[in-house]
């Protein structure tokens, strides 16, 4: 019998929509999920189904669990992906928006593992991956709000992996540098600098960071889903992957001095316009 994949996060031009057709490509049956359904038009191959989900409501993934379980009578994998970027200083973003990036970034995997692990547990049998970010492991400056959410899914993806082993579970942590997807164009076109800003003279620096995920060292998305599905699919998968442009970069900056190193990372994003 095929897999059963669900994937949150899978508007066209992200990685989870390339996600979705990677597993499919590899003859899983995928449910490709975002919060509209209209955003994920183009889907080639017939084996993804899209549902409307919103992550950050507990009711509808329960619903949507329960539904593929109905048709499918499993789950054999689970993709965290949807993700929510919060670019600005720290004290310009609201609080009512910074409690929305850790409800999508860190709490809504936990809605969803709540959801999917009874039946894997049932089964003894599954493998959810949480998707998180280089900047969880090292914050960059005006991207705080992302790179804690992005602290708190590590964390809490790395307490599942242990507490999910006696049940024959499997957790995986995929922790991505620079890949190209449409994450920035989404960023550009809501931020906004508050008129009171304290950082005004630093407009241009969060501009670069909000790109900067998207130059011409970020790995390509075809490369990156590649190797991700492979792993996943994997009879026993890594509990931990990262890759992506920075990837190397961010691993070895994680054996210096945190002083050091968060000096680096204000260096490279407060230059002078």
């Amino acid at each position: 019998m095929p897999k059963v994949v669900l994937v949150t996060g899978c508007s066209a031009g992200g990685i989870g929509f390339a996600l979705s057709e990677r597993f499919a490509e590899c003859g899983c049956k995928v449910y490709a999920t975002a919060r509209n359904v209209d955003k994920m038009q183009g889907f080639k191959g017939s084996n993804i189904e899209t549902l409307a989900l919103d992550v950050n409501d507990d009711d509808a993934v329960q619903s949507v669990v329960q539904r593929i379980l109905d048709v499918e009578g499993k789950i054999d994998v689970v993709v965290n992906n949807a993700g929510a970027i919060c670019i600005g200083a720290l004290l310009d973003i609201p609080l009512e928006k910074v409690k929305e990036a850790f409800d999508t970034n860190a709490f809504a995997a936990l809605r969803v593992a709540k959801a999917v692990m009874p039946p894997m547990v049932k089964r003894r049998s599954g493998v959810i991956v949480n998707v998180g970010s280089i900047v969880g492991d090292i914050p960059t400056p005006w991207n705080g709000i992302y790179s804690a959410s992005k602290a708190a899914l590590h964390s809490l993806t790395e307490v599942l992996m242990m507490e999910a082993k006696p049940f024959n579970v499997s957790v995986m942590l995929v922790v991505p540098g620079a890949v190209r997807s449409n994450i920035a164009n989404n960023s550009n076109s809501s931020f906004r600098l508050p008129p009171d800003s304290l950082y005004g003279a630093f407009l241009h620096n969060m501009i670069d960071r909000m790109n900067v995920s998207q130059g011409a060292h970020s790995m390509p998305t075809e490369v990156f889903v590649r190797k991700v599905v492979a792993n996943a699919l994997k009879e026993k998968p890594p509990a931990y992957i990262t890759l992506g442009g920075n990837a190397k970069l961010f691993s070895f900056l994680k054996w210096l001095p945190r002083a050091f190193v968060l000096w680096i990372m204000w260096r490279r994003y407060s230059r002078a316009a």
